[in-house]
């Protein structure tokens, strides 16, 4: 991959906690892009989705293909030996046979101390894999316990609160802020929100991330929000990034490097092919210049696509191609 200098990597706004910046020869590949402090907790922004993980082709459907288990612990471990520190989930994650939040557990439990697991409660599904209604404010502990269990915690570190609609939020993320309070949540985000259901929040208790689909040319009316969300320190934490013309799989999908999956544009296959990446691994690296605060999640059951995700957080686009990108976005 051809690294340009002209753009340096974003700084995260709040120093290390040791101080210390370490040398591009000892730091692991994930820390390539810098680190956000989610609270008090430092991740570097390049992470890992784990919605890929219970199953192969699409997730989130009845029936799915359950992934295989071997190989899905195998992504888990080799994740967390290239640096990263930063793993979303959620109980809602299964296929048949399958859940993510036991394939974490089988994989990195007992936990790094660095480790840093985000969940979403808010819909469930069914052991079918149906779409259950949204929960109740009362049933929302039911659903933190679930990730407890299957995670083999004693509390969370990070749980969002994933809204259905553009209704009120208080109530249900009052909820959760009192499992705050009994010590099973340490910090509370909000997921597929706008910024009224932000500032909601935020009038209950403290909100260190949102997390909103969201890429180059993937709801580009939320430029004004990932904008707001750096001006109040949220992290803003964008999921399918990567999965622009229908896609969900990783950065490899659709070719090698520099090659394009179906239906890229040719502007964003020649940054690609500039820089001897992939398409998806530029979309990456656009989301990481959108600012300091926003954190990858991309998502694989595949080993190499794990290596070209986390490779992405190196790529540094130019002032040049960044303008060029912008108005692919915009477009």
């Amino acid at each position: 991959m051809n690294l340009l200098p002209d753009v340096p990597p974003p700084a995260a706004t709040t120093p290390a906690a040791s101080g210390a910046t370490p040398s591009a020869a000892t730091e692991p590949p994930a820390a390539a892009a810098g680190t956000w402090i989610l609270g008090d907790l430092e991740v570097n922004r390049v992470g890992f989705g784990a919605m890929r993980l219970a199953q192969t082709g699409a997730a989130l459907v009845p029936g799915a293909v359950p992934r295989d288990r071997g190989q899905a612990v195998g992504v888990l471990r080799r994740a967390v030996e290239l640096g990263v520190n930063h793993v979303d989930t959620a109980a809602f994650y299964f296929s048949p046979l399958r859940s993510a939040n036991e394939l974490i557990n089988r994989a990195l439990s007992p936990y790094p101390d660095d480790l840093v697991i985000a969940t979403k409660v808010g819909q469930p599904r069914d052991p079918s894999g149906a779409w259950l209604p949204h929960a109740r404010p009362e049933q929302l502990r039911g659903l933190v316990e679930e990730n407890l269990r299957q995670l083999g915690r004693d509390h969370l570190d990070l749980v969002n609160l994933r809204v259905v609609g553009d209704g009120p939020v208080a109530e249900r993320f009052g909820a959760l802020a009192e499992l705050r309070t009994a010590g099973l949540v340490r910090h509370l985000g909000l997921s597929n929100v706008r910024p009224h259901q932000l500032a909601e929040a935020q009038a209950v208790a403290p909100v260190v991330c949102v997390q909103n689909m969201y890429g180059l040319g993937v709801a580009p009316e939320q430029d004004a929000f990932v904008e707001l969300c750096r001006e109040q320190g949220v992290a803003f934490v964008p999921f399918y990034a990567i999965a622009a013309a229908g896609r969900q799989y990783g950065a490899a999908a659709g070719g090698g490097a520099g090659g394009a999956a179906g239906g890229e544009d040719p502007l964003l296959v020649e940054v690609a092919r500039a820089h001897g990446a992939s398409p998806a691994q530029v979309r990456i690296a656009w989301t990481l210049h959108r600012g300091p605060h926003v954190l990858a999640i991309p998502g694989t059951g595949d080993p190499a696509h794990l290596a070209a995700n986390v490779a992405a957080g190196a790529l540094r686009l130019s002032a040049q191609e960044l303008a060029l990108l912008d108005a692919l976005h915009r477009r």
